[in-house]
């Protein structure tokens, strides 16, 4: 099956503009207080990106092939209180990953987002995206607070559509460094992500090892699926 990458709950300019708002859910129930902090620097272009990656080459752990592919409600249940619902396939369907993220903030280049996860059967992950009313009766605690914390309990989700990415994984000076190469239908971007207890000082080492190889950088300001949303790449 050919996934299309076209949507139609909230229009993307609005998406981008809630990044900004403050997240209050419908109900009284609080999202999980699991926080990911992560620095994330673009990259202009692959020159930049294979500089970076010949410059890590000696530390590279693994390479992944990843495919994410995102859900909502119809009338934008999910979307429109800043969440997210997405499968992410890795390694031609070796594993499963089903996510819940809110209240995302990027700001200077550290990100900052709720994020609920949990593993799925690779075929039924597969068997949701062809058929996403199937989401609604599969055992899944991320999907039981979808259905009841979110608004989405009598309705079907639908699948928003996704991207790629190819990410290579480094271990440099005690930091985990995720390199990534996101293939959208309008384009591809590059950037360099890591998650750390400490983001300023894990920001601070990867400005120095970008200027000192003389790799150009700006800090992300928004997500991998708000570009996604807006269809367009951020300018650099």
């Amino acid at each position: 099956m050919r996934i299309s990458f076209h949507w139609n709950p909230i229009p993307p300019r609005s998406w981008i503009s809630l990044l900004n708002r403050s997240y209050s859910p419908k109900t009284s129930n609080n999202f999980p207080s699991a926080m990911e902090v992560e620095v994330k620097l673009r990259l202009p272009d692959s020159a930049a990106h294979q500089k970076l990656s010949d410059v890590l080459s000696s530390v590279h752990l693994k390479t992944h092939l990843q495919e994410n592919i995102f859900f909502d409600g119809p009338t934008s249940q999910l979307s429109s209180q800043l969440a997210a619902l997405r499968l992410r396939f890795y390694d031609q369907d070796s594993r499963c990953v089903v996510s819940l993220k809110a209240r995302p903030s990027i700001v200077d280049g550290i990100s900052r987002v709720s994020e609920d996860e949990e593993e799925m059967d690779p075929a039924i992950g597969r068997a949701c995206v062809s058929e996403p009313w199937r989401l609604s009766s599969v055992d899944s605690r991320i999907l039981k607070r979808v259905r009841e914390e979110f608004g989405c309990g009598n309705v079907e989700l639908v699948c928003l559509g996704g991207f790629r990415n190819v990410r290579a994984v480094y271990e440099w000076e005690g930091l985990t460094l995720e390199l990534d190469e996101t293939q959208y239908e309008f384009g591809t971007s590059y950037e360099i992500e890591c998650e750390s207890t400490d983001p300023d000082r894990a920001k601070r080492m990867l400005e120095d090892l970008l200027g000192r190889n003389g790799i150009p950088y700006m800090y992300s300001e928004v997500s991998k699926f708000a570009v996604f949303r807006s269809r367009k790449l951020p300018q650099f």
